[in-house]
């Protein structure tokens, strides 16, 4: 599961720098899934200073499609307004400190979270929306591996040969 191995990841990086305050060390912590490979330099230069202002950040985009919810898989219950939905990406960046505050608050109240930063948002603790882009995609099917060829050869980039 993603929430245990981020926060041993965490864990092992505290232990590392001795950071278990959130002094000296490493104040931040960068959390990157690796099925998003296209993700870009300048992306991720912003999401890391959008998180030094205001403690914890992450990259998305503006939603395109209607979203809407269901009850019960079968029927409508409404559409919730797109102007309000952001796709969230990685890298997710969070001070180290908060981070490890969350996980005790998620382990201690037995929340479950769908993301990192939905811990910090658990703390009642801002997030910034860093504006990303739309090619950060994740990749998790063959289709999506056509796509990211596409978006790489855009680039200048070499296609993918994959073993």
């Amino acid at each position: 599961e993603r929430q245990g191995s981020v926060e041993n990841g965490l864990k092992k990086l505290v232990e590392t720098t001795g950071n278990g305050d959130g002094s000296g060390g490493c104040d931040f912590v960068a959390v990157h899934d690796s099925a998003r490979p296209l993700v870009t330099i300048p992306e991720i230069c912003h999401v890391v200073s959008d998180a030094k202002e205001y403690g914890a950040a992450v990259l998305g985009v503006p939603c395109k499609a209607t979203i809407k919810e269901s009850e019960d898989g079968t029927l409508v219950a409404r559409t919730i307004p797109r102007s309000r939905l952001w796709e969230v990406h990685t890298p997710q960046v969070v001070k180290v400190e908060a981070l490890l505050r969350g996980f005790e608050k998620v382990e201690r109240e037995s929340l479950e979270v769908t993301d990192d930063v939905s811990i910090i948002e658990a703390l009642g603790e801002p997030v910034k929306l860093t504006r990303g882009e739309y090619t950060n995609l994740k990749i998790t099917t063959p289709e999506d591996m056509d796509v990211a060829d596409a978006i790489l050869a855009e680039r200048g980039v070499d296609e993918i040969q994959l073993v």
